[in-house]
């Protein structure tokens, strides 16, 4: 599908970067089965809070899931550090699984948005 297709959230930075952050995740294929499940669901809930959130006119429902992506996003996070922790998950699959485009963090809010390092 080429972008003339997507509809205007959908071309959005914190959308594109959810969306790689499952991806990564679903290819990462962690080696502990509660940990694969977790970073899945996680990544999963929150590429999906973006899509519920994103298209609301009200200021008020879309930061509420910007919150819940972005506290999905931790909670992907965790058990992708867990899991390299007890060697079911390369560290270079795990710095792949978190790394992310250049520039700020697409889920920080405007007061909190810095360059990326």
């Amino acid at each position: 599908m080429t972008n003339e297709h997507y509809l205007a959230f959908q071309q959005l930075d914190v959308y594109q970067a959810a969306r790689e952050l499952c991806e990564r995740v679903h290819k990462a294929q962690i080696a502990h089965p509660v940990l694969l499940d977790q970073a899945g669901q996680a990544s999963m809930s929150c590429f999906l809070q973006l899509a519920e959130g994103l298209p609301n006119d009200g200021a008020g429902l879309r930061d509420k899931y910007s919150v819940e992506s972005n506290n999905s996003l931790h909670e992907t996070v965790a058990p992708v550090y867990l899991a390299q922790a007890i060697g079911a998950l390369s560290p270079e699959s795990a710095a792949t699984i978190q790394q992310r485009r250049r520039g700020p963090c697409p889920w920080a809010s405007p007061a909190q948005r810095l360059p990326h390092n």
